[in-house]
């Protein structure tokens, strides 16, 4: 077999999984299919482009998403060293010029000795070392392909996220824990139910049909010929909350809210309405609003959940989102390696894995990269500590227990708890996450001699 390794897709991971291989010595090419085929998302022919925002979130290293790149930058991670090196002055972000950061990152692909770059759609998955990078919006061909792999159930074309907010945010003292008509595995049931009277309802729903809204894009307006052809029967079967709302005010208390088999324990009566939260890690330390997929701007989500009760101080570690998104089913498909479960020369990296955010997919793309060396030099293969964001993250997305398996960005809510247990504020706690990861990843790096360029 040849040591070159094959990259499909030019975003951030791939860019990120062919710089590493490269850097290691082994020849890489690096297919990007733009500007031959256009996305809908994309302006430019630049690897890297980034095209939602112009911040890679906070850079604070108590903060989840600055530790994430604060290992990065351990693990010597291209990408991150150019946005670093085009940063704008964002408070405690970090934010880019995009033109720039893009033309940087395809400067030190393109001129690099061991790196081809391929314009052109890759249709069949190449024989080989590959990773597919692939990205959010995958070709048509390829997806066929990996559907032919994995099969129809395990390839998803559209995001549609609850919002996850930690335990410890919820109020219990007037939220509870139960299953509709006692149901449910756990003794006091499976779910956090927060009750609203008729009053409390219809003030949220109000304002959950007043809230601004994120303008959908011309990508997520249709699946270009995806396999799940038609997004508007799509979304008729997944509706956004505000659009149940919209069309009746009641129809949430008889759809997603309905409160039938359960009581609230304060009053003994039955709720007008009840939102569920349901435990979304094994740990139980973060849970998910059910039904909850939305449409609506961050910051909305924040103002309209929160009227909510037991939701007054919710702390929200991923917002609810809809927009066009292909991924794999990971916990099925992957090891925290990357590699897929069937055929171990084969690698996915990126938001087709189910990370979610930029430095996610940095993250990813850099251990895809790191194994496919690993491997093709006979090497064996780094699984991050899981006290570290990027191990945690990998973990995550490959041993998710839930059966609707859902993209994930880096959170502390996926961190083993610390020990032993001390108390701690939220920020103290941080603050703890953050040292141990840090520690653990360093002498993880000198224990199995990782070496960074």
């Amino acid at each position: 077999m040849s040591n070159k390794l094959i990259v499909i897709g030019g975003g951030l991971a791939g860019s990120e999984a062919a710089w590493q291989a490269a850097q290691h010595d082994i020849p890489v090419s690096l297919y990007e299919m733009r500007p031959f085929m256009k996305t809908g998302a994309h302006t430019s022919s630049d690897l890297a482009e980034l095209v939602c925002s112009n911040s890679l979130g906070s850079n604070m290293p108590d903060r989840a998403a600055g530790l994430l790149k604060e290992e990065l930058r351990l693990l010597g991670s291209l990408l991150i060293r150019c946005a670093d090196r085009t940063a704008l002055p964002a408070g405690g972000a970090l934010a880019v010029d995009r033109g720039q950061f893009a033309r940087m990152v395809t400067n030190s692909i393109v001129s690099h000795p061991l790196i081809e770059v391929i314009r052109g759609e890759v249709k069949e998955i190449p024989s080989g070392y590959v990773i597919i990078a692939s990205g959010p919006l995958t070709s048509k061909s390829l997806s066929d392909e990996i559907v032919g792999l994995s099969g129809k159930d395990n390839l998803y074309f559209f995001d549609a996220i609850a919002p996850i907010v930690s335990l410890e945010s919820v109020n219990l003292n007037i939220a509870y824990q139960g299953s509709r008509y006692g149901r449910g595995t756990q003794e006091q049931g499976d779910y956090i139910n927060c009750p609203m009277d008729e009053s409390e309802y219809m003030e949220f729903v109000s304002a959950l049909t007043r809230a601004e809204r994120i303008e959908l894009r011309e990508f997520d307006l249709s699946l270009e010929g995806g396999v799940n052809a038609g997004a508007h029967k799509y979304f008729e079967g997944c509706l956004p909350i505000e659009i149940l709302a919209q069309r009746d005010p009641r129809a949430l208390a008889f759809g997603p809210l309905r409160p039938v088999g359960l009581r609230d324990p304060r009053t003994g009566r039955r709720p007008y309405a009840v939102a569920q939260l349901r435990q979304d890690n094994l740990a139980g330390s973060i849970y998910n609003l059910v039904g909850f997929q939305t449409n609506l701007k961050y910051s909305a989500q924040r103002l309209v959940f929160r009227l909510i009760p037991g939701l007054e101080n919710a702390e929200f570690l991923r917002y609810g989102q809809m927009h066009r998104n292909t991924f794999v089913y990971s916990p099925g498909l992957l090891e925290p390696t990357m590699q897929f479960k069937s055929r171990l020369d084969l690698f996915f990296a990126g938001q087709i894995t189910g990370v979610e955010g930029y430095a996610g997919n940095i993250a990813s793309g850099l251990l895809a990269g790191i194994n496919a060396v690993r491997m093709i030099k006979g090497k064996p293969l780094l699984v991050l500590p899981k006290t570290t964001m990027v191990g945690a993250l990998m973990h995550y997305v490959t041993h998710a227990a839930a059966a609707d398996f859902q993209p994930m960005k880096s959170n502390f809510g996926i961190f083993p708890a610390l020990s032993p247990k001390q108390k701690m504020n939220k920020k103290q706690r941080a603050a703890a996450y953050s040292e141990r990861a840090l520690n653990d990843l360093r002498q993880y790096m000198t224990r199995e001699m990782i070496e960074t360029h």
